[in-house]
């Protein structure tokens, strides 16, 4: 963790990253906490960079005097051969949001996980966990799967459009939580699993303002079924919508969004935010985004 000081510079690097509301937010947790906070995007599609150039844009990063940078999609996974050292969770994940540059180098850490797991306690708390559905075993479903394994998760199925992918996530999942049940499946199969489940968390592009709809059948939820969906732009999604007309518990990808900017805003400043304080603000950012 980095020690408090009173002025901080960070970024954030990825493609398309010009509207993220996560700049705002940290900015505004850090005058409330009278710090000289300063967040920009580093948008790699602005600037006609290559996503393989992510090293590249660390060592200016570093040059230019940022104190961190947050690192979004699709540079998660590259960005891990440019790291001085890692996180023991973001090593186990394989992949790295929050870059701090340390005396000892270019540190890098996962709270996409952490966050995922403080945010579902908190909309949450009492949902049961004994079998699970993952749709989307991609970098952020990957986030998602340890995370509900950490929290008790028995068994878990994550389904994806590719298969041998959500194969590959599941025997990695196994090697890191032993005592779990961990399978993969495909998409025509949720017909069978969700009748049977506690919960779903979709974890795949699928209801963002640019990817409209929903990612399965709708039909298929049930009143015992709780849903939870990662997309936060916008936050009421197509499922979620969907989920609550069939009387479902519901938990909206804000909650993610915000606790993994509360994590690394504490990882950066050394401070403890206010998460109440910042989910109001990035409720506030988002129900007046255009969607």
């Amino acid at each position: 963790m980095s020690n408090p000081t009173s002025s901080h510079l960070v970024g954030l690097i990825g493609t398309g990253v010009g509207p993220s509301l996560t700049p705002a937010m940290h900015m505004a947790e850090g005058r409330a906490h009278g710090l000289d906070y300063v967040y920009r995007p580093i948008d790699l599609t602005s600037l006609s960079l290559a996503p393989e150039r992510v090293g590249e844009v660390l060592t200016w990063a570093r040059m230019l005097g940022f104190d961190a940078v947050n690192v979004t999609h699709p540079c998660k996974q590259l960005v891990i051969e440019h790291l001085d050292a890692i996180d023991p969770v973001a090593a186990d994940l394989g992949a790295v949001n929050t870059v701090l540059f340390t005396e000892a180098g270019a540190v890098g850490h996962n709270t996409d996980t952490t966050g995922f797991a403080h945010g579902f306690t908190e909309g949450l708390p009492d949902a049961r966990l004994d079998h699970v559905v993952l749709v989307g075993a991609g970098g952020a479903g990957t986030a998602v799967a340890d995370a509900l394994l950490r929290l008790g998760c028995t068994h878990l199925t994550v389904v994806d459009l590719d298969v041998d992918r959500a194969s590959t996530v599941a025997r990695e999942l196994v090697g890191r939580h032993p005592l779990a049940q961990v399978d993969a499946s495909s998409f025509d199969k949720l017909s069978i699993l969700l009748p049977h489940s506690d919960g779903v968390v979709h974890a795949t592009p699928t209801g963002m303002a640019a990817h409209p709809g929903v990612a399965f059948d709708p039909a298929l939820l049930h009143p015992d079924l709780w849903v939870a969906d990662i997309v936060y732009r916008p936050l009421d999604t197509a499922l979620l919508a969907a989920a609550r007309a069939a009387g479902c518990r519901t938990l909206d990808g804000g909650h993610m969004a915000v606790h993994q900017a509360v994590d690394a805003f504490a990882l950066i400043t050394g401070l403890t935010p206010d998460a109440d304080r910042m989910s109001q603000h990035f409720r506030r950012l988002a129900t007046n985004q255009p969607r």
